[in-house]
C-alpha cells in the first residue's frame, strides 16, 4: 500500500508545494485547509503521517494535534509540525507540544520527502 500524508495548511501555495514534492517522490497526499477538515480526513483515511501548520483559521496546530492524539482511531498517527514560525529548540518544543517532530518552512524540496518519511511508523 502506498504511503499517505495529510498536509494541513491554509496557505494553498505552501500546501501545493508540499503536495507536489511528496507526490513526485511517490508519496500519496491529502490536503486540508482547516483543523476540522484535517480531523475528518485523518479519521477517514488514517494517513501514515500528518504535516500540521501551526496557524489555522479554526484551531491552532497544537490544538488539532492534541485532538488527533486523543482519538483512539488517530492516536498512533505521527503529527509533524510544519511551520515558518521561529522556535528556539524545535525538536524539544515539538515533543513538549505532542508533535512527532518539526519541519521548517520554507521546505527544502530535495530533502523534504526523506524528512517526512523519517516520521512514518515502522513496517
Amino acid at each position: 500500500m502506498a504511503e499517505l500524508v495529510l498536509i494541513v495548511d491554509d496557505d494553498e501555495r505552501n500546501a501545493k508545494l508540499a503536495r507536489d514534492v511528496l507526490e513526485r517522490a511517490g508519496i500519496a497526499t491529502l490536503s486540508a485547509a482547516t483543523a476540522a477538515e484535517a480531523l475528518q480526513l485523518a479519521r477517514e483515511h488514517l494517513p501514515d503521517a500528518v504535516l500540521m501548520d501551526l496557524r489555522l483559521p479554526d484551531l491552532t496546530g497544537e490544538e488539532a494535534a492534541r485532538q488527533l492524539a486523543g482519538d483512539d482511531r488517530t492516536a498512533r498517527i505521527p503529527v509533524v509540525a510544519l511551520t515558518a514560525q521561529p522556535i528556539d529548540d524545535p525538536e524539544a518544543w515539538a515533543h513538549a507540544e505532542g508533535f512527532a517532530g518539526y519541519l521548517a518552512k520554507p521546505i527544502d524540496v530535495l530533502a523534504f520527502p526523506a524528512q517526512v518519511r523519517r516520521h512514518f511508523p515502522p513496517g
